[in-house]
């Protein structure tokens, strides 16, 4: 770079030099050719710089083109992955949710029949403790039955009794309960 830079300041030295040395002649010279040597010396300037500086330059920024292509296609594979495991899972929501609601049918039938047999587990307790009571309320039932039988007869044979007997009955009784008494107080 320090070589090109030295000779384009040598070029414009001498250009310039020539154009001063024209100058001082006292005729108007014609600059047509001067101004073209100028344009050829900024031609040849810019053109050197362009491709000193804009070389690398253009070589840079178009491998940052190339990165920025090379990373934007990871990111669209990596989108149109996403994308199809999103259809693949959207395509297998329909499956999970019939799926789900199979299993919640079942889990309804085993609840239900989990109740049921629950259901029929009480209802047989109910009845075995309706079938005590009724059993213990019969039996109190026919006890009292019995005790009221017994009561009536008795009384029945009270009233037969005091019909029956007269006082020569209740004398004839009296001494006959008197004479076995003592014969069971001689006999012991």
């Amino acid at each position: 770079m320090r070589r090109g830079a030295r000779w384009t300041g040598l070029m414009l030295f001498a250009f310039a030099s020539l154009a001063f040395a024209q100058e001082g002649k006292g005729a108007e010279p014609d600059m047509t050719g001067w101004k073209w040597a100028n344009f050829a010396i900024l031609a040849a300037g810019i053109g050197y710089l362009l491709v000193k500086q804009g070389g690398p330059f253009f070589a840079a920024r178009s491998q940052e083109i190339r990165r920025g292509i090379e990373e934007a296609q990871k990111l669209r594979a990596e989108a149109d992955a996403r994308a199809a495991a999103m259809d693949a899972r959207l395509a297998s929501l329909s499956d999970d949710v019939e799926t789900m609601r199979k299993a919640s049918r079942e889990e309804g039938a085993r609840e239900d029949a989990r109740i049921r047999q629950e259901t029929e587990r009480e209802l047989a307790k109910m009845q075995a403790n309706t079938d005590r009571e009724i059993a213990s309320a019969l039996k109190a039932a026919q006890a009292e039955l019995k005790r009221y039988s017994a009561q009536l007869a008795v009384d029945l044979a009270g009233a037969r009794v005091r019909e029956a007997m007269t006082p020569a009955v209740q004398d004839t009784l009296v001494r006959n309960f008197v004479t076995d008494l003592g014969q069971q107080g001689t006999t012991s």
